[in-house]
């Protein structure tokens, strides 16, 4: 099985106090995640990363992008 994918779906914007309008991470975000590995390492980033964006709110569609990216990559969405 392929190894979760980053977070990111390509929106790139960091207007919400640093954080990207796509995804809800932060620069250092985006680059701790680049240095995780294992995937259970990647997996537990993007659950904590649901945590954040339900805190945060307003990042429903990440969602439906995320799963979609996760199947065309071949991978199982962590939700």
């Amino acid at each position: 099985m392929p190894k979760t994918p980053s977070p990111c779906i390509d929106v790139c914007k960091f207007k919400r106090e640093g954080h990207c309008i796509g995804c809800s991470m932060t620069k250092s975000q985006k680059s701790i995640f680049k240095g995780l590995k294992k995937d259970s390492r990647r997996a537990g980033f993007v659950t904590m990363l649901m945590t954040q964006q339900d805190a945060m709110g307003k990042y429903d569609g990440w969602r439906i992008a995320y799963a979609k990216k996760c199947k065309k990559k071949g991978a199982k969405a962590p939700f």
